[in-house]
């Protein structure tokens, strides 16, 4: 499944942090201390060479996936027509038929963190909140089977 592009102002800012640190700190550190190994003459056996040059390829491969998805990404503001509906960006507070509330924010793919409450756009969640209002009932299918949640509120700040 492709990925959405979206991704909120503050998402994209901790991938253009990733992306400085990499390419600034990390990586002229680490290639510093690989030549420092190479200096020491075998590299076959040199686990330091080794392990930096690992680390580069590494360093390397999400250099350049950052550059690339940071060029895709549409930063979404919230506009004020969204009041009142779930859309990209929404905090959503919910219960669940044990009355277990629950609150989620609508992010981007690449900014998810389900232990912060942020669920991608493209989860099932979110798609079945998509477009709802406060006291509608939204019906999930997940792996324990359908789940059934009450919309008590929508944020955007």
């Amino acid at each position: 499944m492709k990925k959405s592009n979206y991704i909120t102002r503050a998402g994209w800012e901790r991938l253009d942090q990733e992306l400085k640190f990499l390419w600034k700190d990390e990586r002229p550190k680490i290639t510093r201390s690989v030549s420092e190994a190479a200096a020491q003459g075998d590299r076959s056996e040199n686990a330091e060479y080794i392990y930096g040059k690992k680390r580069l390829r590494e360093i390397d491969r999400r250099v350049r996936f950052l550059i690339k998805r940071l060029d895709d990404l549409n930063i979404v503001y919230p506009e004020k027509q969204q009041e009142g509906k779930v859309f990209f960006g929404a905090w959503v507070t919910l219960i669940n038929e044990d009355d277990q509330t629950k609150v989620y924010r609508l992010v981007g793919p690449d900014e998810w963190d389900v232990k912060q409450g942020d669920i991608s756009i493209d989860s099932p969640m979110a798609r079945a909140l998509l477009g709802k209002r406060v006291d509608d009932e939204v019906v999930v299918q997940t792996p324990e089977g359908e789940r059934v949640f009450d919309v008590v509120s929508i944020s955007y700040s």
